[in-house]
Formats: structure tokens, C-alpha cells, sequence
């Protein structure tokens, strides 16, 4: 009597979720080995702008200087660091790692060659860079509450709205870096598009002390908006209207870099 052979299980289809999960490991487990060199950039150098400017400038300048809207130095720009160190983390886990992981012999090509998909690979890492600027914003906000320089319990929402103000940079930077073959050409974005940004978005002093004609400038571009969103929440002068303006602003330049990044993944990373 012949005997039937069992038919060999049929595979456990694998969710996005699950794969974009995949990714997000191979990120995490990285990050154990090479987490002391990042706290340089993301925790230290933003701390130490804190307490040399918010607390010794702070110090020389009176609370009731109009243009800072009555509030003491330290309570005006702390939410504003808060923020801006949100956009550089944003930049550095993007930009940095997308480019140098697009190489031939990076992460993504290797990546590329298993089962993932290209937009997995986009969303493990993009996963990853929320947790890294989440993280990151929370050492620094606790710091600032712990220095007296948050005005309002609204201050928690801070919190999320410094995260979405790291995406609205990180997932444009994970778009271009990805189209790179080198990474000589993220030095220069730290150059003309980082710095000037830390200068003149409303961080370390009020955009009203700038000439009329570049306040147009700096109200279009993402970080005021960051800086604008973090600062009124901190201070508890945030109002619905224009708090949702901020968060449409930054929502819509992260969307468009999500959007963005998945086409270009899908051009530039093939199995």
C-alpha cells in the first residue's frame, strides 16, 4: 500500500509591518556598538549651547526686553534649541547614514539582496531616525524642565512636536542622500543649509530683530516653524489656529519627503 508524502508547509506570508521591523533591527543592533559617538552631537553639543547661552548669556539680558516678548533669555531659548537640535539630529541620522549605507558594499545594497523590499528598507530606517530624534529630544527636554526654562505643562508636547520637526528634515535628507555616490556632498549641506538655518530661524534671537526683507525668508523655511511650534507650547502661548498651522506645514514637508524617498529607494536600491 503506498503511503501518501506529507505536503511540505506552505510559507507564513510576512507583513510590511513585520519586514520594516526587520530593518529596524539590523539599525538597533548597530546603534548598541556605536552609541557613545553619538552622544557627542546629539546630547552634549545641544546641552552645552543650553548653559552657555541660556543660563551665562541669559543672564545679561533682562526679562523685560520687548522683542523677547517678556520672558526671561533662558525661557525663549531653550524650546528654540530644542528644536534645532531636533533638525540637525534629523539631518545626521538621515543623511550621514543613508549616503554612506547606499555605497556599493552597504548596508542597503546587501539589504536590497534579501527578501526586503526597497520601501522595508525605507521604513525600518526611517523608523529608526524617529526613535533616535524622539530619544534625543526627550534627554534634552527633561534637562530644560529640570532648569526652569519650560513656562507651561503644555511643555510636554514639546515632546512630539520636536520629532516631527527631526522628520520634516530627516525623511527629505533619507530622499536625496540615497540618489548619492559619494558622501562628500553632505558636508555641504551641513555648511549652506544647517547652519544658516541654527542662525536665522527665529533660534537664538527673535525673527523680529532681523530686516524686514529676510522675515519673508525665515517664515517659509521648516525649522522656524519647529522653533515657533516648540517655544509657544513651552511658554503656554500656543493657540490652536496657529499651532495647527505649524504642525500642517510640518506634516506636509514630511509627507512629501516620505513620498519622495519611496520613489527614489525603489530607483536607486535594486535586489
Amino acid at each position: 500500500m503506498a503511503t501518501s508524502t506529507p505536503a511540505p508547509p506552505r510559507p507564513v506570508p510576512v507583513g510590511a509591518a513585520d519586514m520594516a521591523l526587520r530593518a529596524y533591527r539590523y539599525w538597533a543592533l548597530r546603534y548598541r556598538r556605536t552609541w557613545r559617538g553619538t552622544l557627542v552631537i546629539g546630547i552634549a553639543n545641544p546641552l552645552l549651547f543650553l548653559v552657555a547661552m541660556g543660563l551665562g548669556l541669559g543672564r545679561l539680558i533682562g526679562p523685560d526686553l520687548a522683542v523677547l516678548g517678556g520672558v526671561d533669555y533662558l525661557a525663549f531659548f531653550a524650546p528654540g534649541i530644542l528644536a534645532a537640535a531636533a533638525m540637525q539630529n534629523g539631518i545626521v541620522e538621515a543623511a550621514f547614514p543613508v549616503s554612506m549605507s547606499r555605497q556599493p558594499g552597504g548596508a542597503y545594497p546587501v539589504a536590497a539582496g534579501t527578501p526586503l523590499e526597497p520601501e522595508d528598507i525605507l521604513h525600518g530606517h526611517a523608523l529608526f531616525m524617529a526613535v533616535r530624534v524622539a530619544t534625543n529630544a526627550a534627554v534634552f527636554l527633561a534637562v530644560m524642565v529640570a532648569f526652569g526654562a519650560a513656562q507651561s505643562p503644555m511643555v510636554a508636547l514639546a515632546l512630539p512636536a520636536a520629532t516631527l520637526t527631526g522628520l520634516a528634515f530627516a525623511l527629505p535628507s533619507a530622499a536625496w542622500a540615497v540618489t548619492l555616490t559619494s558622501v562628500g556632498p553632505v558636508m555641504g549641506a551641513f555648511k549652506w543649509v544647517v547652519m544658516p538655518l541654527y542662525l536665522f530661524s527665529g533660534t537664538f534671537f527673535a525673527v523680529g530683530q532681523l530686516p524686514d526683507a529676510l522675515r519673508p525668508i525665515v517664515y517659509v523655511t521648516p525649522l522656524w516653524h519647529g522653533v515657533e511650534l516648540c517655544r509657544t507650547l513651552s511658554l503656554g502661548t500656543a493657540t490652536w489656529p496657529v499651532s495647527l498651522g505649524h504642525l500642517a506645514y510640518l506634516v506636509a514637508l514630511a509627507g512629501a519627503g516620505y513620498l519622495v524617498a519611496r520613489r527614489n529607494y525603489r530607483r536607486n536600491l535594486h535586489g
